[in-house]
């Protein structure tokens, strides 16, 4: 099974992407390597999408030598992409590979960590821009952001997309690596969406970050601090 059930989410289970996400882990993967490997992580990703929540019809091919029956992915032309600034922008590069004809949304959104924590364990959202295109009854719409900490990033970026769209036929919360807690969260608080990752890990430490995780992502891609 390229995708498989959990609780509360759906594993990518695909060797690549496992592989993939060792050298995204590693403190020694630099920011060229860290930011190419996230672009190849969101194009396993898509390509599991696609084999694991898409659905196939058969059609007619007539060959250089003969009449035969072929099978194409439908819906390909009704995928949006919802780009979470900034971690996102090389996991999302990698999903327009899989899905070259995807509507494209951004919204920037971000969490207080000077605020940290509250006792539920969520921080403050900010939400600093939103773009999305049009969103129907016939659309998979993708999230992604490459980690799942908290939720509270996840779940405020949902509501808009949510509040946004006239319906969709999916909804998926991709992200390369979660923790329990964002899993539950997400899953409780918007249950709309699927949560899809691929490696739920043991936990966040006490500012909110996920162990043992990958560090932060978008730092590590851009070469700040």
């Amino acid at each position: 099974m390229p995708i498989e059930q959990r609780e509360d989410a759906y594993l990518v289970t695909h060797a690549l992407a496992k592989d993939t996400l060792s050298t995204l882990r590693s403190a020694d993967t630099a920011q060229v390597a860290f930011r190419e490997g996230l672009i190849e992580l969101g194009r396993v990703c898509g390509y599991e999408i696609i084999d694991g929540a898409m659905d196939t019809e058969f059609v007619p091919i007539q060959t250089p030598l003969a009449d035969t029956t072929g099978e194409r992915v439908t819906g390909l032309d009704d995928v949006v992409i919802v780009t979470v600034l900034r971690a996102a922008t090389p996991f999302v590069e990698g999903l327009m590979k899989a899905f070259p004809q995807a509507r494209q949304g951004v919204i920037s959104a971000s969490r207080d960590e000077a605020a940290g924590m509250n006792d539920d364990g969520e921080f403050p959202i900010t939400v600093d821009y939103v773009k999305l295109p049009e969103i129907t009854a016939d659309d998979t719409v993708i999230v992604a952001d490459p980690m799942l900490a908290t939720g509270s990033t996840m779940c405020a970026v949902l509501d808009h997309v949510i509040d946004a769209a006239d319906g969709f036929e999916e909804l998926i919360a991709l992200s390369a690596v979660s923790a329990p807690e964002g899993v539950l969260r997400v899953s409780e608080s918007v249950p709309e969406a699927d949560v899809l990752t691929v490696a739920i890990d043991d936990e966040l430490d006490d500012d909110g970050f996920i162990v043992p995780g990958l560090g932060d992502a978008g730092d590590r891609a851009f070469g700040t601090v």
